[in-house]
């Protein structure tokens, strides 16, 4: 299971439901909101109940002090609306003290979902397993590994890369040399998505940006990862929200700010789409990687790797082959590709009549073939038993069928614009 991605996804659903009740026209509404809040924090207790590596489990335990006292605020919030209600029913006088929420704890309930963030898990995603992108790990090493190896050549004007920004078409690997770092690099590994960062309630964004930074510095070296950056800080404009505005100004500040010394946080970004960042936060990042489709030899390295376990009777000109075939396939696409070959000879077995028997370490089982012939069973898939069936060897026709069916999913406008891009702003491996 994806520890992290369900977090986040428990994080943004309670999140999505809080905005719901603070801006709910009517009790029913906000009693709504409450309920599906409610729903939320049941969830994390189911989670908690289970299996759950520690680090996750801490994280979970984090969040759900926070959700269980933001659902008796919404619980008391609703209270005094009834008992208003009752008040001026009744004629009863007295105007109720208004609810008055302390502000000391502020800070320290900001840096406990931002604790959420850090990935403690490590994602088993080794620098061996990202093709090609030499470049990239290269200005990665520089920033994250020699400064620890060797502290002592980083002194004066000479000093790590602060800001890494990858950027390229979507697919070919930048979130996934960000996991190869939290795998390789003994840093704490905080990552972020825009929604973590930003809040409806005017002042609180740009303090979560200023705790991150905070947190950051506290467990140095570490690294912030922020996917999807654009997102976060696209082009400044006259119609721009003011939160956004704000936001935006304490990124930059605590990037590069006077008085700052960020020297071992890394800031690391990726994007789809870098023509959409403000200038001011691309000049934060000192080094643009442009990282592109993967070429011949990358596809070839990514074929064997997705195919592991599979390939047993793929030769190396069936791979080069698939390879040449591929061209202009993103990472993301080969993976895709992969799993349809894969899915080749399930489907074979899903329509076949005839089943022939095989003996297999673990027993006999039964391949589905074309034809009927002495000793070969007639019958479905279905009818076979549990466990009983051998599926074919992934063969270079599954492959080049699949291939048949593939489309790229980036086209040459696309790239063309990355290649400007790069011209002015990146590098390029």
């Amino acid at each position: 299971m994806d520890w992290h991605k369900r977090l986040n996804q428990v994080k943004n659903e309670l999140r999505r439901q809080s905005q719901k009740f603070h801006s709910a026209d009517t009790q029913d509404q906000q009693e709504d909101a409450m309920g599906r809040y409610a729903n939320g924090v049941n969830f994390i207790n189911q989670i908690l109940k289970g299996k759950v590596p520690d680090l996750f489990r801490n994280n979970f335990q984090s969040l759900k002090s926070m959700a269980d006292q933001e659902l008796e605020q919404m619980r008391k919030n609703i209270g005094n609306i009834q008992r208003k209600v009752m008040e001026n029913t009744t004629g009863g006088g007295g105007g109720g003290a208004k609810g008055k929420g302390g502000s000391g704890g502020d800070d320290d309930k900001l840096a406990d979902g931002l604790m959420a963030t850090i990935v403690g898990e490590k994602p088993n995603v080794k620098w061996e397993d990202v093709a090609g992108l030499v470049e990239a790990k290269k200005s990665l090493h520089e920033a994250l590994i020699m400064p620890i190896k060797f502290p002592a050549f980083f002194t004066g004007n000479v000093q790590p890369w602060k800001g890494i920004l990858l950027y390229g078409p979507p697919g070919t690997g930048k979130t996934y040399i960000a996991k190869a770092c939290a795998t390789e690099c003994e840093s704490t590994f905080f990552s972020v998505s825009s929604s973590d960062l930003m809040s409806k309630y005017v002042g609180e964004g740009e303090k979560l940006v200023k705790q991150l930074f905070k947190l950051a510095n506290e467990k140095a070296p570490s690294i912030i990862f922020i996917d999807e950056i654009d997102s976060m800080c696209g082009n400044r404009s006259e119609g721009e929200n003011e939160a956004s505005r704000r936001i935006k100004t304490e990124f930059l500040v605590q990037m590069q700010g006077v008085g700052n010394d960020n020297n071992n946080v890394l800031v690391l970004g990726a994007t789809n789409l870098p023509w959409g960042l403000d200038p001011a936060v691309r000049r934060r990042f000192e080094r643009r990687i442009y990282i592109p489709l993967p070429d011949k030899i990358a596809r070839m390295y990514l074929l064997r790797n997705k195919l592991k376990g599979l390939d047993e009777h793929l030769s190396e000109d069936d791979i080069d082959h698939i390879a040449d075939k591929s061209d202009g396939f993103s990472g993301a696409d080969i993976e895709i590709l992969c799993k349809d070959a894969a899915m080749m000879s399930l489907r074979f077995a899903q329509r076949a009549r005839y089943f022939a028997p095989v003996n297999t370490p673990t027993g006999p089982k039964f391949m589905p073939v074309e034809q009927y012939s002495n000793g070969v069973r007639e019958c479905s898939v279905y009818d076979l038993p549990d466990r009983g069936l051998k599926l074919p060897e992934l063969s270079r026709k599954d492959m080049l069928d699949a291939l048949a069916k593939a489309k790229p999913s980036v086209n040459s406008d696309d790239l063309g614009q990355y290649v400007e891009w790069t011209k002015q702003f990146g590098v390029q491996d």
